[in-house]
């Protein structure tokens, strides 16, 4: 187990240009590509172990990857299809390689096993599992169809109108390939839009969709592919993933005189709500939109400004991720700050809200657990030691936390799932020591 140590800082400055590849849209590039009509240009894939693990089992199925160097990737399809593999399936820790891969591979001919780590194979599938049998798929898991590991058997399925209880990126991606192959338009529904990368991409790829919000949600309507048909070839640079950039927003935020810019970041809505979130709480945060490819890219600037409490209770599908990290936002702003209807919180790689309040009281600040989140009174974060519960989100939360105090992260090897770099940028700030414990 590693154990890594954070000395405070004074203050964080400079450019950053090398935050970790986007983790959604690097996942959906390489499963994707299993669909396509021809080889596919990908550069900046995330070499992250989730985002491995996926690419390894695109291997498996008969994708077959070339490096002309060492940011560029080579992604050629299967000529004839997706193959049966001989072994199972590991998805490691990577919760969307496995409900993507679920959906893909339910309307495929084959016999199919998707597991995962420990953490993994605790984490709920039933909210795929369930809508897929519905038409069709057969897919078998433990706990009366709850848990992986998934034995999925590919079958013909049928078009579907599926309203979801919980906006979810990954149930709606899962339904969106295993429509693919259903005989017959699907329509998809959500309480609240969720991140759309699914839809941008297969879009940009020759799927047809319709998409409308009202006040019962949001829609999607779509046309699988014709018997024999393929997905358009892609051409890809993947941009720095939001969610991994807030992590030195958030440091800009909490030490005086910061300022930083983050170069190259994804700027999809449903992906920067984090960020809009420390505005409402007073930082100075602006966007810089370059480029366009599926989805808008640009700089983000952050400089320091005092912040306030505030609640947040709406858009939670669209920082999910970013909770834990702001709950260190919430502890150095003035006045009590709130989270409300985050329950998903709690099936994530840990109990986000557990392992978040945890953390705040080993450092001394004042908070509340609820069902569905929690309250954060601004105070004073002195140094400790902080349990991540094996979650890259919680070690890097109160990673940034340490450099205000100083902190010792245990377990944090699991950074590596998503942000490979994220210690090598954080030691460009202050001392960074990891030692392996048995």
């Amino acid at each position: 187990m590693r154990k890594t140590t954070i000395a405070s800082a004074q203050r964080v400055c400079g450019v950053i240009a090398n935050v970790a590849a986007d983790k959604s849209i690097s996942h959906r590039c390489a499963i994707f590509a299993l669909l396509c009509d021809g080889a596919c240009e990908v550069e900046n894939y995330l070499l992250g172990e989730d985002t491995l693990h996926t690419l390894s089992i695109a291997r498996a199925l008969g994708l077959v990857v070339e490096q002309p160097s060492p940011t560029r990737m080579r992604f050629i399809p299967p000529t004839n299809g997706i193959t049966e593999p001989s072994d199972v399936l590991d998805c490691g820790n990577a919760g969307t390689g496995m409900r993507l891969y679920a959906g893909l591979l339910a309307g495929v001919r084959g016999h199919f096993v998707l597991s995962g780590d420990k953490y993994l194979n605790k984490r709920p599938m039933k909210r795929i599992i369930e809508p897929l049998t519905r038409i069709g798929a057969r897919i078998y898991g433990r706990c009366e169809n709850s848990l992986a590991p998934l034995s999925i058997i590919g079958a013909e399925l049928q078009p579907f109108t599926y309203y979801s209880s919980v906006a979810s990126a990954q149930v709606k991606s899962a339904m969106i390939l295993a429509g693919l192959y259903a005989n017959g338009r699907s329509s998809f529904s959500e309480p609240l839009l969720s991140r759309d990368h699914t839809e941008r991409m297969l879009e940009g790829m020759g799927v047809e969709f319709e998409r409308w919000s009202d006040t019962q949600g949001a829609h999607l309507r779509f046309t699988p592919l014709a018997r024999g048909q393929k997905l358009r070839a892609f051409k890809i640079h993947i941009p720095a993933d939001p969610s991994s950039a807030f992590y030195f927003a958030l440091a800009a935020c909490i030490l005086p005189n910061s300022h930083i810019v983050l170069e190259n970041v994804l700027l999809n809505p449903t992906r920067i709500e984090a960020f809009e979130v420390l505005k409402k709480m007073g930082a100075q945060i602006s966007y810089a939109p370059k480029s366009s490819q599926y989805e808008d890219i640009g700089d983000i600037e952050v400089r320091y400004a005092p912040l306030r409490a505030v609640e947040v209770a709406h858009n939670i599908a669209w920082l999910i991720d970013e909770i834990p990290a702001l709950a260190i936002a919430f502890a150095c702003a003035q006045g009590t700050s709130v989270v409300r209807n985050a329950k998903e919180l709690r099936i994530k790689e840990s109990d986000r809200i557990s392992a978040t309040i945890a953390g705040l009281r080993a450092m001394g600040i004042e908070c509340e657990e609820f069902d569905d989140g929690f309250s954060v009174r601004g105070g004073e974060l002195k140094s400790a030691s902080v349990d991540s519960q094996g979650d890259h989100r919680i070690a890097m939360s109160f990673a940034i936390a340490g450099l205000v105090c100083g902190a010792q992260i245990t377990d944090s090897a699991c950074i590596d799932v998503s942000f490979p770099n994220f210690l090598e940028i954080l030691s460009t700030f202050t001392r960074v020591d990891c030692v392996q414990v048995s």
